[in-house]
């Protein structure tokens, strides 16, 4: 393991920085990327030999490398990508990446992004385990295990991440406020205020034409963009369909907000995969507006 790698990865987390900046982002934010790739830079040791001996828990005993920006480090390390970076970029490749899994060909790659919007390893490795594979046609239980076996040997931490779903079941952001950043952005977007970048996928003119929004809420990093997936387009949803990637303590997650067409939820926005959260939340909501609390006459 080479030292020059870490220069490398110093240059990414550096780059990280330098597109949050221009985007927009929080600046304590971009400041904790710059401050990690000095650290890292610094290191006398390979970050890598740090983070396969001691994984992300050695990572983030180093100086100013916090929880995010280590487990961060370990993927670019084990994976050799950074999925963040390549997000910022415009230039998300979900099916390339699907693919390098054995088992995992193009259409079925299709299908868990349409079907699941699964974009990373650590995406996949978690629908492995939560059952959410199973319901996909074409992985039944030998293709589902191969699929876990895989994983396994690349990420070498399925276990912690199953251990992590499960044993943090609050984790998940309020609907209220996954809404309040889908409201936020689309405004944004619609009146121009956003930076665009230029998607790689579906953008033959490298046209930079897709807003991308950066907003801290508590302990959580939003990103969000319109999705650009082949269904998306299909559907014609791109101005309609909302991804949101949120990253705090407990990893990266992500979800997708949407106009409903179904009862009970027609014309409103709900966040794909939580209609029971939603149909509480707005059920409070209209309790209180003004029709609803006002004595009656």
């Amino acid at each position: 393991m080479s030292m020059a790698q870490n220069q490398d990865i110093a240059g990414r987390l550096r780059e990280v920085a330098q597109l949050l900046e221009d985007q927009g982002a929080n600046r304590f934010r971009v400041r904790a990327y710059r401050a990690a790739a000095e650290t890292i830079e610094r290191l006398t040791a390979p970050a890598a030999e740090i983070a396969q001996q001691r994984g992300t828990d050695g990572l983030q005993s180093l100086p100013g490398i916090g929880v995010s920006l280590a487990r961060s480090i370990h993927t670019l390390v084990v994976t050799g990508r950074l999925p963040m970076l390549d997000r910022l970029r415009g230039h998300m490749n979900p099916i390339s990446l699907l693919t390098s899994i054995p088992g995992i060909g193009p259409a079925l790659a299709h299908r868990l992004h349409d079907d699941l919007q699964i974009e990373t390893l650590e995406q996949l490795e978690m629908a492995a385990h939560d059952g959410r594979l199973t319901e996909i046609e074409g992985i039944g239980p030998k293709k589902l295990q191969g699929i876990i076996d895989s994983l396994t040997a690349r990420l070498g931490r399925v276990r912690q991440s199953a251990g992590r779903m499960v044993g943090h079941p609050t984790a998940e952001p309020p609907v209220e406020e996954l809404l309040d950043v889908d409201r936020e952005y689309r405004e944004s977007a619609q009146a121009g205020s956003l930076q665009k970048i230029a998607p790689h996928r579906f953008n033959p003119e490298k046209e930079a034409w897709l807003p991308i929004l950066h907003r801290q809420r508590g302990a959580r990093h939003y990103t969000a963009l319109f999705s650009n997936s082949a269904l998306a387009h299909r559907l014609k949803k791109t101005q309609d369909w909302v991804i949101l990637y949120y990253d705090d303590d407990h990893g990266e997650r992500q979800c997708t907000v949407i106009t409903s067409h179904q009862t009970p939820f027609i014309g409103k926005r709900i966040v794909r995969g939580r209609e029971e959260d939603c149909a509480d939340y707005y059920r409070s909501r209209d309790a209180m507006t003004p029709e609803a609390t006002s004595p009656s006459s």
